[in-house]
């Protein structure tokens, strides 16, 4: 079987970069204009008043949002299946600088995000051993996302009165968990080889062939690493779960938190668990969008008025809420550093 070249593979890489890099550019200056309306619109001085008012709260909310780190990171490590082992201390860093490129640059959540993170623990455990593992956990994050803004959304339609657009985009939001939730169970349940399979497809019909030829083998070993662990470990599947769904209930606190500063209404736990569910939401369905600028500050204003606050409200929490992801993504970025990638290291792996 013909293997490319070291040249032939950089240039596939550069070719696939140089096709999103327009993308990433138009949706990162589409956010700043929606942001920009959104916050106008919303009034800027009341939003530099909620901030004034969280003033020294924002370290309470860095203290809260740590634990969503650490407990995806303590879900990761369960998925590594012995004789390795991934030390706890390793996986919150590739956590931190993973969730940094797919924070701040377009696509890379999927393209780079994702998979660096096996790459910047590949000292500890091999490459496929931390892609598999990290694979695991995702299935079981993406599991948790799905009944969380399944329970958020069904809140929201049953006891609050909704504008059309508003009502139309939560049915559609419910309609959609319906489908992927069972649709994934028999996807796992019956050992789907979709990875490889979807590659293969690309390949028999001409697409990429060499990069076809290279990725397949890998493929089908990370899915067997995958679908072996449902077979060998079930009796971790419950502790990783609530790890997952640990991670939702700091994002309850997190904004009821943020509210009790930055609110003169006093919010509730109700109030804040359909605007963690609509967050989740927004990141699912824009993560294209470095940080979520526009349609973040767009949905949670419009939902928190909805909820009863006042004018700005829901606008000051996206905002804040963004200050803290920019505060770890700089976390990230300089641990990158430190341990000397790059991005041009990472997308050769």
């Amino acid at each position: 079987m013909a293997v490319d070249s070291p040249d032939v593979q950089t240039n596939d890489q550069r070719a696939r970069r140089s096709r999103f890099a327009p993308l990433g550019i138009i949706f990162g200056v589409l956010g700043l204009l929606l942001f920009a309306y959104f916050v106008r619109r919303a009034g800027v001085g009341q939003i530099l008043d909620g901030i004034q008012r969280l003033g020294a709260g924002f370290l309470l909310l860095l203290a809260i949002s740590s634990t969503r780190y650490i407990v995806r990171a303590l879900a990761w490590t369960r998925c590594v299946e012995r004789p390795h082992r991934l030390p706890f201390r390793d996986a919150v860093a590739a956590r931190l600088m993973g969730d940094a490129l797919g924070n701040i640059i377009p696509f890379a959540s999927v393209a780079v995000s994702e998979p660096s993170k096996a790459v910047f623990v590949k000292h500890r455990v091999p490459l496929l051993v931390g892609l598999s593992a990290l694979a695991i956990e995702n299935i079981f994050y993406a599991l948790s996302v799905s009944l969380f803004i399944f329970a958020g959304t069904a809140t929201l339609l049953l006891n609050f009165s909704l504008p059309k657009p508003l009502r139309y985009a939560s049915i559609g939001a419910l309609a959609a968990t319906l489908i992927i939730i069972p649709v994934g169970y028999l996807l796992i349940r019956r050992q789907k080889k979709f990875l490889s399979g979807a590659l293969q497809f690309f390949g028999n019909r001409g697409v990429a062939p060499n990069l076809v030829a290279k990725l397949t083998p890998r493929a089908q070993t990370l899915e067997e690493r995958v679908y072996g662990f449902y077979q060998r470990n079930r009796q971790s599947f419950l502790s990783i779960f609530a790890l997952d769904m640990c991670f939702h209930l700091a994002g309850i606190a997190e904004i009821y938190t943020a509210l009790l500063f930055i609110s003169p209404i006093a919010p509730t736990l109700q109030q804040a668990f359909i605007l963690e569910s609509v967050n989740r939401i927004i990141n699912v369905a824009f993560k294209f969008i470095p940080l979520r600028a526009g349609v973040d500050e767009g949905g949670t204003g419009q939902v928190s008025r909805v909820l009863g606050f006042a004018r700005g409200i829901g606008e000051t929490l996206a905002i804040i809420r963004k200050g803290r992801d920019i505060f770890w993504s700089a976390i990230g970025l300089l641990l990158i550093w430190r341990k000397g990638f790059s991005l041009k290291s990472l997308s050769d792996e």
